[in-house]
């Protein structure tokens, strides 16, 4: 199950490691399910018309379920979709925490949840209450970077899920990938617990 999600969940981070995905490269997609078969789902985008993606036979699910920032530690192996400070520091939008034993996506690179992120996976050091908010030290192959988490920030775990969960209504996000001859497909599927949206 383990070697499952570190697989499923490469898909959805590892391309965008070295650089913000171009256009014809792998795409970040959010949205909401219109409707799903067993090869393929479309979702409404929040910008932007349906897309129609193909998924891969052996496609999986992960869920981003809440967690207090306390289950932050030093050792954790995190992402965050952050806005660069003038000091230098990212001030996150949000914090995804992995299971244990799982590193992927290292790195500090261009992100597209708002105008001018990034997003930041790396290990967390050193951990301090600052004056706005949480203060993590974290550490990717490249370099480190201090990270705020200021304190309504969302911050989930990630799970395995059921497919069952990807349906008409669901809110999902996906990276994904352009097929030889045109379209897209991808090979995992975030969705929030109890209907939210995964906030990367």
């Amino acid at each position: 199950m383990k070697l499952a999600l570190i697989a499923a969940f490469a898909a959805l981070s590892t391309a965008a490691a070295a650089q913000a995905p171009p256009p014809a490269g792998p795409q970040a997609i959010r949205g909401q399910v219109s409707a799903i078969s067993a090869t393929q789902l479309t979702i409404k985008q929040k910008t932007g018309g349906p897309l129609s993606i193909d998924l891969t036979p052996d496609w999986s699910v992960q869920v981003t379920k809440p967690v207090a920032i306390s289950e932050i530690k030093e050792g954790s192996f995190i992402g965050t979709s952050e806005i660069p400070q003038a000091d230098g520091s990212g001030k996150s939008l949000e914090v995804h925490v992995f299971p244990p034993g799982v590193k992927i996506g290292e790195g500090h690179y261009a992100w597209n949840l708002r105008k001018g992120s990034m997003m930041t996976n790396g290990t967390v050091g050193k951990v301090t209450a600052g004056a706005k908010g949480q203060e993590l030290q974290v550490s990717y192959p490249t370099g480190q970077r201090k990270i705020v988490v200021p304190a309504k920030v969302p911050v989930v775990q990630i799970t395995n899920g059921d497919r069952t969960m990807v349906k008409p209504g669901a809110k999902v996000f996906l990276m994904a990938f352009p097929k030889p001859g045109g379209g897209l497909i991808t090979g995992a599927v975030a969705v929030g617990d109890k209907g939210s949206a995964p906030p990367m």
